[in-house]
C-alpha cells in the first residue's frame, strides 16, 4: 500500500520499521508492505480505519494533539468484532462498519466497541459525512441518521437530527448503484447514472446552480446522460466520474480542489479539462483535496489542499491543476494499483502483485448495488421450485417483487449503454427482456402465483405517489408484462385493479411523466398496455351486465387509464387504431337502454349521468357514441318537458328561408332546449323529421350565397371558411353557429362543406399544416416547400414573417425565413390563417353553436365523426334502400316496381344522389340514419293517365309517389327529369 499526507507516526503502526519503505527521496510517499493485505480502509478528519485479513481484523488510529498543539497519529488499536467486516466508512470522528451478514455497527470517538445501529439488516453499502451516516439495503432502501443541521439526512424540511436510522422516502423505488457523503452533504447514484444530492450547498457542492441547502434529494439534471459511474465528496466539494473517463467537479474551489486552475467555487458540474483524454478510472476525495487514477498510465493525479503532503508531490502547498503523484517507478512497475482512497488529509493506494489479492478487493461489499432480477435467478426459481429449496425461493421472490427498486433496476437496455440515456422520453428499459422473463415465470404456476401474490399484496400498495426521477416510474412499464401472462391464464383481475389504483394515485406531474414514457414505447409494449386495460374493462362490463356485480368503481378506474392511453396514442408518432380501445359490449348495453327507457326513466337519471360517458368516450365506437348522443337528447327533452309535448314551430318561406330563420332566431324568449319544428308556408307537410332535414339542406345552399358574406369558398378545395372581410356583419357569425348547433341538436344535416379544422377547433384541438392542406391546398403547398427545400432554395424564396400584410411576430417584416426558423414560420402562418385571423368570427360562431346544441355529448366525437354528424354521411349502401322499401298500392312483384329498381340501379352515382335529394331533401344522411335504416315508401299515384305525370316526393314522410308507367323507358325518362330539373321539393 502507498500512503501519503498527514502521518507523523510512520506507517500508522501497521508494520514494523522494516516493513516501511520511503518510496522516494523526499519521503512524501510511503510504501507499506504487509503480510496480511488491507482489503478496505477509510479516513476521516480525526480517524483512519483499516480492514485486514479479509474482514477478520479491524484496526484504527485516531488523530490526537500533542502538548505543542500539533496533530499526531495515535497508536493503532484493534477492534473486537463479532462478525466479519466487509466495508466501512469514517466520518469526522465516528466510524460505521458493515458486516458480511449485512448488519451495521458504529464506533464513536469515545468508544471503540462496535454497537449495532438500529435494526438495519441486508445493508450493502455505508457512507459517512462529518456528523451523519447513510446505509443502502439490498432491496434499494436508503436510511440516514446523525446530524441534520443542513438537511444532510434528506428526510424533508424541518426534520430534526436523529440517532436512529430513518428511511429516505423520496428515494423509494430508485435502483441505486452508490451512496456517498461529504461534510454536511450527501449523494445517491442510480444504476442508470442519475445523480441526486441533498444537504448543505453553501459552496454549490450539490451542483444545482445555486447555494441553497436542500432538505431532500434533488436531481442534478445537468449530469443527465453523462453516464456517471462514481461520485465522491469532500467536506465542501464533489467529484463525478463518467464511464468515458471524464471528471466533473463542483462546489468549493478554495484550495484548488476542483482542478480548474482557479480558486473559484463552481455551482454546476464543470469538466476538469486537464484530465481530458486521460480516461480516469477512479476518483477519491479527501477533506479538501482530490485524487484521480488513470489505470492505463498507472498514474494518480492530485489537486487541492497540500499543506499536509496529501497531494504526494513533495511540496506541501496547494495545487489547482491535476499533477501526478510522485509514485516510485521501481515499485509501481511490479504492482497493480487496485484502489485509491482519500479522507481527511490522507491519501492511499492499495496495490496487489498477484491476481488473487486483487480479487479480494474486487469481491468486497463496496461493489454491491441494489438487487435486480436476471435470467439466472429466474431459471433457478423454475428448476428448484419443487425441491426443498422452495422456502428459500419464496423469500427471494418476496424480497425481489416487494421492492420497486429491484424491479426498476431490472431489464435495463444495456446495448450501447442505452439505459444511461434515461430521460423523460426514454425509460432505459428493454421491455422485450421483461416479456421473456414473465413468460418464463409463467411456465411454473407455483412461481407465478407467488409473484402475483407479492406484487398484489406488498408492492403495489407500497408504491410512492411521488417517485423521484424517471427510474422510479419504470415499474409502471414492467408490471403490464406480468399482467399480460396472468390475463392469458384467465386471472389477474384483482391485481390489475390494484395497479390501476397505483397509477391514478400518482401525483399529476408524475402521471404526466409516465404518459410521456407511454408515448415513446415501442408498438408491442404499448399494445400490451392498451390490451390489458381493455380486456379488464370489458370483463367488468360483462360482470355488471350479466351478473349484476357492483364493480362500477373498478370499471371507471380502468377506463380512466384507457382514456389517458387514448390521449397518448393520439400524440404518438405511430398510432394504433382507435378500434383497439373500443369495447363492443358497450354497444349492446347502450342500445338496450335506448330501446327500453321511457319518459320517466330519463327523469330519474342523476344529473351527472352523461358526464361519465364523456370521460369514457375512448371505449365507444362511432355507433355507440351516436346512441349515447341520442340518449342525452332524450334526457334533455324529458328533463325540460319536451318529450311527446307540443313545441313551437318555425314558419319559413322556401324563397326566403334563411332570412326568415334569422328573423325568428333574433326574437327573444327562445328555449333552445326544445327540439326544432319547421313548417314551410303554404304547404301541408307535418315535420316528423323530414321537413327539418329539407329545411337545413336548403339553408346549406343559401348560407354560402348570403349577404353580407360570412363564408368564403376556397377555389381549389371547394371548402368554406370564415370571411375576414368586414362587410357590415353584425350577429351573422353567431346565428350561423346557432343554426349549426340546432342542426346537430335535431340530428339534421347542414352541409356547409367546412374543413376538418372547424371541428378540431370546436373540440379544442390544435390545428396543423395538414388542416391547411385540406382547406387551401395551394397555400399549403407553398408552406410545405419552405419546409422541404434545401438551404440555398430557402434563401432565394425571400420570405419574411408576414401573413397577408400582417406581421406574425414583432418586426416580422424584417425577419427573413431561414433553415433555422422555417418551422416556426410555418406554424405561425398556419396559426394566423386558421386561428388568429378569424378569432372574433369563430368566437361568435362557437358561442352560437353551444347555444344551439345545449347538450355536451357531442364532445365525445372525434373531429371526423363530428363533421359527419353535422354535414352528413356520404357512405351509401344503395342496396339497403331496396331491402327496406315498403309499398302502398303496389306489390314488390309488380312490373312497375321491378322496372323502378332496374332503372335506379342503372343510375350513375351522381344520379342516385340526386334521387336521394329528391326523396329526402338532402343527398347526405344524418349519422345513424344510414340507408340501412331509411324506410322509403313507394305509393301509387292513382291516375289513369300515368304517362302524363312525373313522380312526386313527400320529403316529410320519405315517400315516392310513382305513376304506373306503361313502359320502363317512360319511367326512366320521367324519373330522370324529376330528379334533374326540379329545384323545389314536393309535388310536381
Amino acid at each position: 500500500m502507498f500512503s501519503w499526507g498527514e502521518n507523523t507516526r510512520d506507517g500508522f503502526g501497521l508494520v514494523k520499521s522494516n516493513g516501511l519503505v520511503k518510496a522516494n527521496t523526499d519521503g512524501c510517499v510511503n510504501f507499506i508492505h504487509m503480510k496480511s493485505p488491507i482489503t478496505r480502509l477509510s479516513a476521516g478528519n480525526k480517524v483512519v480505519t483499516f480492514i485486514r485479513n479479509n474482514g477478520k481484523q479491524v484496526s484504527l488510529a485516531r488523530m490526537q494533539d500533542d502538548k505543542d498543539g500539533r496533530r499526531i497519529t495515535g497508536k493503532l488499536k484493534g477492534v473486537e468484532c463479532t462478525e466479519k467486516i466487509l466495508a466501512l466508512s469514517c466520518g469526522d470522528a465516528h466510524i460505521i462498519l458493515l458486516s458480511e451478514e449485512g448488519r451495521v455497527f458504529c464506533l464513536t470517538q469515545s468508544s471503540n466497541v462496535p454497537r449495532p445501529v438500529g435494526n438495519l439488516n441486508q445493508v450493502i453499502q455505508v457512507a459517512c459525512g462529518d456528523q451523519h451516516s447513510i446505509a443502502l439495503t439490498q432491496d434499494g432502501k436508503v436510511f440516514t441518521w446523525g446530524q441534520n443541521s443542513s438537511g444532510q439526512l434528506g428526510l424533508g424540511k424541518g426534520e430534526p437530527s436523529t440517532s436512529s436510522p430513518q428511511p429516505v422516502k423520496s428515494l423509494s423505488g430508485i435502483p441505486l448503484a452508490q451512496i456517498t457523503a461529504g461534510g454536511d452533504h450527501s449523494f445517491a447514484l442510480t444504476l442508470s447514472g442519475a445523480v441526486f444530492g441533498w444537504g448543505k450547498n453553501s459552496a454549490g457542492q450539490l451542483g444545482l446552480g445555486d447555494t441553497v441547502d436542500r432538505p431532500a434529494p434533488a436531481p442534478v439534471d445537468c449530469l443527465n446522460l453523462k453516464k456517471t459511474i462514481t461520485v465522491s465528496c469532500g467536506v465542501e466539494h464533489t467529484v463525478v466520474l463518467t464511464k468515458g473517463g471524464l471528471v466533473f467537479t463542483f462546489g468549493s474551489g478554495r484550495y484548488g480542489q476542483l482542478g480548474h486552475n482557479s480558486l473559484r467555487n463552481e455551482l454546476r458540474p464543470r469538466l476538469v479539462a486537464e484530465l481530458w483524454g486521460a480516461k480516469v478510472t477512479q476518483i477519491a476525495c479527501g477533506r479538501n483535496h482530490t485524487l484521480a487514477f488513470v489505470g492505463s498510465f498507472k498514474k494518480i493525479y492530485s489537486f487541492g489542499h497540500g499543506e499536509q503532503g496529501q497531494l504526494g508531490n513533495g511540496v506541501k502547498m496547494d495545487q489547482s491543476v491535476p499533477l501526478p503523484v510522485q509514485l516510485p517507478q521501481d515499485h509501481i512497475d511490479d504492482l497493480q494499483i487496485e484502489q485509491t482512497f482519500a479522507g481527511g488529509n490522507h491519501s492511499f493506494a492499495l496495490c496487489s502483485s498477484t491476481q488473487e489479492s486483487g480479487k479480494e478487493l474486487k469481491d468486497s461489499n463496496l461493489g454491491k448495488v441494489t438487487q435486480t432480477l436476471d435470467d439466472d435467478i429466474i431459471n433457478r426459481w423454475i428448476s428448484d421450485c419443487d425441491s426443498k429449496s422452495w422456502k428459500k425461493i419464496q423469500k427471494e421472490i418476496t424480497k425481489t417483487f416487494s421492492s420497486a427498486s429491484c424491479l426498476n433496476g431490472s431489464f435495463l437496455d444495456k446495448s450501447r449503454d442505452k439505459h444511461y440515456q434515461t430521460s423523460l422520453k426514454h425509460s432505459g428499459l428493454d421491455l422485450s427482456f421483461a416479456r421473456l422473463a414473465f413468460q418464463k415465470l409463467a411456465k411454473k404456476n407455483k412461481v407465478l402465483a407467488e409473484v402475483e401474490d407479492v406484487v398484489h399484496r406488498i408492492l403495489l400498495p407500497s408504491l410512492s405517489k411521488d417517485p423521484i426521477g424517471v427510474e422510479g416510474l419504470r415499474v409502471y412499464l414492467i408490471i403490464p408484462e406480468l399482467l399480460r401472462v396472468l390475463l392469458k391464464q384467465q386471472r389477474g383481475i384483482d391485481i390489475t385493479e390494484a395497479f390501476v389504483f397505483a397509477i391514478l394515485r400518482l401525483d399529476p406531474d408524475k402521471l404526466q411523466v409516465l404518459e410521456g414514457l407511454w408515448s415513446t414505447l415501442p408498438d408491442t409494449p404499448f399494445r400490451t398496455l392498451v390490451k390489458t386495460f381493455h380486456s379488464v374493462s370489458a370483463e367488468y362490463l360483462r360482470m355488471m351486465a350479466e351478473e349484476g356485480c357492483a364493480v362500477k368503481k373498478q370499471f371507471n378506474g380502468t377506463v380512466m387509464v384507457m382514456e389517458r392511453l387514448y390521449e397518448v396514442n393520439c400524440n404518438r408518432r405511430i398510432k394504433i387504431a382507435a378500434s383497439n380501445f373500443h369495447i363492443n359490449r358497450a354497444n349492446c348495453m347502450l342500445q338496450n337502454m335506448l330501446n327500453t327507457h321511457v319518459y320517466y326513466d330519463y327523469l330519474n337519471l342523476p344529473e351527472d349521468f352523461f358526464y361519465s360517458f364523456h370521460r369514457q368516450s375512448c371505449i365507444f365506437n362511432t355507433e355507440a357514441k351516436c346512441i349515447v348522443y341520442q340518449l342525452e337528447l332524450n334526457y334533455s327533452f324529458a328533463i325540460h318537458g319536451h318529450l311527446d309535448l307540443w313545441v313551437p314551430t318555425m314558419h319559413v318561406s322556401r324563397e326566403t328561408a334563411l332570412v326568415d330563420a334569422f328573423q325568428h332566431l333574433r326574437q327573444s324568449g327562445h328555449d333552445f332546449t326544445m327540439p326544432l319544428k319547421v313548417k314551410f308556408q303554404a304547404e301541408n307537410g307535418v315535420d316528423e323529421g323530414g321537413v327539418s332535414l329539407e329545411f337545413f339542406s336548403l339553408l346549406g345552399r343559401e348560407l354560402l350565397r348570403m349577404e353580407p358574406k360570412t363564408l368564403e369558398v376556397d377555389e381549389d378545395s371547394g371548402l368554406a371558411w370564415f370571411t375576414t372581410a368586414d362587410g357590415g356583419i353584425t350577429d351573422e357569425f353567431y346565428l350561423l353557429g346557432l343554426l349549426c348547433g340546432k342542426a346537430l341538436y335535431n340530428q339534421c344535416v347542414l352541409n356547409l362543406c367546412f374543413p376538418l379544422a372547424l371541428f378540431k377547433k370546436l373540440l379544442g384541438l390544435t390545428t396543423t399544416l395538414d388542416d391547411l392542406k385540406e382547406l387551401s391546398p395551394t397555400e399549403a403547398r407553398g408552406l410545405q416547400n419552405v419546409l422541404d427545400e434545401d438551404e440555398e432554395v430557402v434563401d432565394t424564396l425571400d420570405c419574411v414573417f408576414m401573413y397577408k400584410g400582417q406581421e406574425v411576430i414583432p418586426n416580422g417584416e424584417e425577419v427573413p425565413v431561414t433553415m433555422v426558423n422555417r418551422k416556426k414560420y410555418v406554424d405561425l402562418y398556419v396559426d394566423m390563417k386558421l386561428n388568429k385571423s378569424v378569432q372574433i368570427q369563430f368566437a361568435d360562431f362557437e358561442k352560437g353553436f353551444h347555444k344551439g346544441c345545449p347538450i355536451q355529448t357531442w364532445r365525445m366525437f372525434l373531429p371526423e365523426e363530428l363533421m359527419t354528424l353535422l354535414q352528413g354521411d356520404d357512405n351509401y349502401e344503395w342496396d339497403k334502400l331496396r331491402q327496406n322499401a315498403e309499398y302502398q298500392g303496389y306489390r314488390p312483384t309488380d312490373d312497375i316496381i321491378q322496372n323502378f329498381w332496374i332503372v335506379f340501379m342503372e343510375f350513375s352515382e351522381e344520379q342516385k344522389k340526386k334521387f336521394l335529394t329528391f326523396l329526402t331533401g338532402t343527398d347526405r344522411l344524418p349519422r345513424g340514419r344510414s340507408l340501412s335504416k331509411l324506410q322509403m315508401q313507394i305509393t301509387s299515384l292513382g291516375s289513369t293517365d300515368a304517362d302524363e305525370y312525373y313522380p312526386k316526393a313527400q320529403t316529410c314522410s320519405v315517400t315516392l309517389c310513382l305513376p304506373n308507367y306503361s313502359s320502363i323507358d317512360t319511367l326512366q325518362e320521367k324519373l330522370l327529369h324529376a330528379i334533374t330539373h326540379c329545384d323545389v321539393f314536393g309535388d310536381f
